[in-house]
């Protein structure tokens, strides 16, 4: 129940209008994150909690669309008095299309008038059925340091779930499709005629029936044409069947799921039809026909190699996903240590060998980066992403949390492989030029954030990233490739797949093996120096006495003013 007494209420939401992820009857686009309310710790209220008694999928109220509710509420503790409003966000796992939204009221009470938590709600969001949404809400203003923010994951089921097989969507999937299937068999001397009549439905116009038998296989179809009720009619000779066993499928093609719909099935035994005799006959010969295909098949076993079986094994696979064209993928990353750069470059070798990726990374291009500095040569780059489809891949580690970190007002960081390479440090503009139009899209899909989980950790992914889906390297490497090839892994009735890039497989490959060994080497060192990072970090002394003998790279660094966009949350 969501309460009006004694606040004012209000919201702004930022909506994307490409994806099916969407507030219904709302057609407004703004962008809550400009927004948001920063305040000293001290000064923030803390964060909500899930409301456990509300149903959080169903259907709309005009049962057309499968709809998700979000309700949370707020804790009743005197930091109440500070809360300004609340944000909520909304990001679908696999195209990362999200949904933004700002509440704002003042609370005077702790208790609502019916002596109970105040409760708030988002109801009606339109969700697709079988996918995956990652939902987050915190209280504004927001910490300077810290977060309060609450996360759940939230999987919509599909559509022969009761909540929603009554909507539009799965209404045309076939969700309450029941064909009643009839069968009648007529037996004649040596003929077989089976009559299957089954009911039509609203949203499917053709249909496909099939009966099969061993080593037998038949299929006819028919329209519906306004009729409520549709049969055919199979004829066979009896000496094309060898089983009595037989089966009938009835494949319907609805608006939605066209060819992969669920088709439904029966089977029948044809020789419960025939006098004695007849099935006497009929199992001898049935009898002999399987003998001699036993003898044949002996004669090849012991004769010939033996068959080929990757075949059918393969038929239990996810289909294997074939690669179209050539994709391209800016990489950002920090240059923490010396075995982490080596975990970099071996990246880079299995994108391009393995993948067929065109990587571009600024240790690759020194030619062009020293003639035109780090801040053209990185936004030129930017550009030529936007106007495509390639991606940017975020390579989170200790060194992009401390730089970002310092960004914001933190101590500065100096860390010994920048000192070191004739490229500096690359992160700090790229960060400067990237979150503030990262924190600005409606949607995510040029940006893929990710983090190798051996050697670095979900901590290291800075605030501004926290709103979209981050990947842990080389486990979920295949779901990043799909993201860079700007496909999707899971369709309706199918999985695609590529071969050898799975975490148990991508190392068999010469690139991969030596990837894997650059994680092993880095993860091995960190073990024996826990202070590795501090180890790493220069203090203004020693940069002075590096930056005095960079010799004849010296010229290749930029000398560079940023205008830092600091922003201490997600």
């Amino acid at each position: 129940m969501i309460l009006f007494c004694f606040f004012c209420f209000c919201f702004t939401a930022l909506l994307t209008v490409s994806s099916s992820l969407r507030i219904l009857g709302s057609s407004l686009d703004y962008n809550c994150s400009e927004q948001r309310m920063v305040a000293r710790r001290e000064h923030a209220p803390i964060g909500p909690d899930w409301d456990p008694e509300h149903e959080e999928v169903g259907m709309d109220r005009h049962g057309l669309v499968p709809v998700m509710n979000v309700t949370w509420r707020i804790k009743a503790d005197a930091s109440i008095r500070t809360l300004n409003g609340s944000e909520l966000n909304i990001v679908e796992e696999n195209t990362n299309q999200s949904v933004c939204l700002q509440f704002s009221y003042s609370i005077k009470n702790l208790l609502n008038p019916n002596y109970s938590r105040w409760t708030f709600s988002l109801n009606e969001v339109v969700v697709e059925p079988g996918y995956t949404y990652m939902v987050s809400v915190f209280n504004l203003p927001q910490p300077e340091i810290g977060e309060y923010t609450i996360r759940k994951r939230i999987t919509i089921p599909g559509c022969g779930d009761k909540r929603i097989q009554k909507v539009q969507l799965c209404l045309e999937n076939g969700s309450l499709w029941e064909p009643n299937m009839s069968v009648l068999v007529n037996t004649k001397p040596k003929m077989l005629s089976i009559f299957v009549g089954f009911k039509a439905t609203q949203y499917s116009e053709r249909y496909q029936v099939s009966i099969q038998n061993s080593g037998f296989f038949y299929s006819m179809n028919v329209s519906k044409e306004n009729r409520t009720s549709l049969n055919v009619t199979f004829q066979f000779g009896l000496w094309q069947l060898s089983q009595c066993e037989m089966f009938i499928t009835i494949q319907p093609f609805f608006i939605r799921c066209k060819n992969e719909c669920l088709s439904h099935k029966e089977t029948i035994d044809y020789c419960t039809y025939y006098p004695l005799q007849t099935l006497i006959l009929g199992t001898t010969l049935g009898l002999l026909v399987i003998g001699s295909c036993l003898a044949c098949l002996l004669w090849r076993t012991f004769h010939k190699d033996p068959p080929n079986t990757s075949s059918s094994a393969d038929k239990d696979q996810p289909e294997v996903f074939q690669l179209q064209q050539r994709k391209r993928v800016l990489i950002i990353y920090s240059l923490d240590h010396a075995l982490y750069k080596n975990i970099i470059l071996k990246l880079c070798a299995f994108l391009a060998t393995k993948c067929g990726t065109e990587v571009v990374l600024d240790l690759l291009d020194s030619t062009r980066l020293g003639v035109l500095g780090s801040i053209q040569w990185l936004e030129w780059h930017k550009e030529q992403i936007e106007n495509s489809s390639d991606k940017i891949l975020i390579l989170c580690s200790r060194g992009v949390q401390a730089k970002w970190r310092a960004m914001c007002g933190d101590k500065q960081v100096f860390l010994r492989q920048d000192a070191c390479s004739f490229v500096g440090d690359m992160l700090t503009p790229s960060l400067s030029l990237l979150v503030p139009h990262f924190v600005r899209s409606t949607s995510f899909r040029k940006y893929i954030v990710a983090y190798f989980d051996d050697v670095c950790s979900e901590e290291d992914i800075p605030s501004p990233f926290n709103v979209t889906v981050r990947y842990k390297l080389m486990k979920q490497f295949e779901e990043v490739f799909f993201r860079i090839l700007d496909t999707e892994k899971h369709e309706p009735g199918r999985m695609k797949q590529i071969e050898g890039l799975s975490e148990d497989k991508y190392h068999q490959c010469p690139s991969g093996r030596a990837l894997r060994d650059a994680i092993q080497a880095f993860h091995a060192y960190q073990q024996e120096h826990p202070r590795w990072f501090e180890d790493e970090l220069m203090e203004s002394s020693e940069l002075e006495v590096e930056e005095n003998s960079d010799g004849i790279y010296g010229s290749a660094k930029t000398s560079t003013n940023l205008t830092t966009y600091c922003v201490h949350d997600s």
